[in-house]
């Protein structure tokens, strides 16, 4: 009888993780939404609260920090704000009614007032509540509105946006050795996320997106031949990995914008705390990144059908 309930709970539990790793990736945007702004209210505004922190350079976190007076949107204790955050008009060929968009742009973005002529960049951070295990199924979404090659900053750098998620994974490692070897299991936070690469040529400005990351790091996606918007997303599933999506235009993505599906750095994602926004530029306290316009960020929960707009 022992053998007979053994059996059948290794056969449920096979059941379970086939059913599982069945489900396959999932499309960002899927589900119910449970943050989201859309920045129509015209009397949105961001509250800098400077001088920003900047505790990846010098420990200092210069209290209390930047927020939006939605309460939406706050400044990073470990790299600060982009130094420009502004409503603004929503650009061409943008959402269908969309008035309203997030302008980012930043001067100095290692220790203000400090110019280090280094590559640095910010954060502006979505105000998520919660942390939300991978079976909830948890993804974002934003619209990126890249502008007109000439208008970005004059500087080949290794990254220039992100779009971001904050994580929770592990991963086995082996420590020791010979007869005395063991493997233990490392939990670590990580960042998975969508960047934007700007470099400088004599034919002129090339653009790609790169995936942070895959198992062995990052990798470099498609070529950006296009400006104008783009839909992009990320998605957590049951086993630990992280889907990536890129679509041009504006449209909800879909099964075929996937550019890939990882377990960033070899880490099994366990959890999603939230997502943010980064943005580079050359440190030289006069060069200001480019600038990046944003429309309506949303996080999602659930594999259900997606929420009218």
């Amino acid at each position: 009888m022992l053998r007979i309930l053994v059996f059948s709970l290794v056969i449920a539990l096979s059941s379970v993780a086939h059913f599982a790793a069945a489900q396959g990736p999932l499309v960002p945007g899927t589900g119910t939404r449970i943050w989201y702004d859309d920045f129509e209210n015209e009397e949105w505004e961001y509250v800098p609260n400077n001088p920003k922190a900047s505790h990846e350079q010098d420990n200092q976190v210069r209290l209390p920090g930047g927020m939006s007076k939605n309460k939406m949107w706050g400044e990073s204790s470990k790299r600060g704000h982009p130094d420009h955050i502004e409503r603004f008009h929503t650009p061409p060929d943008g959402i269908e009614g969309s008035e309203g968009s997030l302008l980012m742009m930043t001067l100095q973005s290692n220790v203000p007032g400090r110019p280090s002529g280094d590559l640095g960049q910010d954060d502006l951070i979505c105000r998520i509540p919660g942390s939300y295990a991978v079976s909830s199924y948890p993804s974002c979404v934003v619209r990126v509105y890249l502008q007109p090659f000439d208008k970005w900053e004059q500087y080949s750098a290794a990254a220039s946006f992100g779009f971001r998620a904050t994580v929770m994974g592990s991963r086995q490692k082996q420590s020791g050795g010979g007869l005395f070897s063991f493997n233990k299991t490392e939990r670590e936070q990580s960042w998975p996320g969508i960047f934007i690469e700007h470099q400088l040529t004599k034919e002129g400005s090339r653009a790609f997106w790169v995936i942070r990351g895959s198992e062995r790091g990052d990798f470099r996606g498609p070529e950006i031949t296009e400006t104008g918007w783009y839909t992009i997303g990320m998605s957590f599933t049951p086993d630990g990995r992280c889907h990536y999506y890129i679509s041009k235009g504006v449209d909800d993505l879909t099964a075929e914008d996937r550019v890939g599906s990882h377990k960033p750095y070899n880490y099994t994602i366990e959890s999603v705390q939230g997502m943010f926004f980064n943005v580079f530029n050359h440190d030289d306290g006069k060069s200001w990144s480019t600038p990046w316009i944003i429309d309506d960020p949303a996080f999602y929960l659930g594999r259900g059908g997606r929420p009218a707009r």
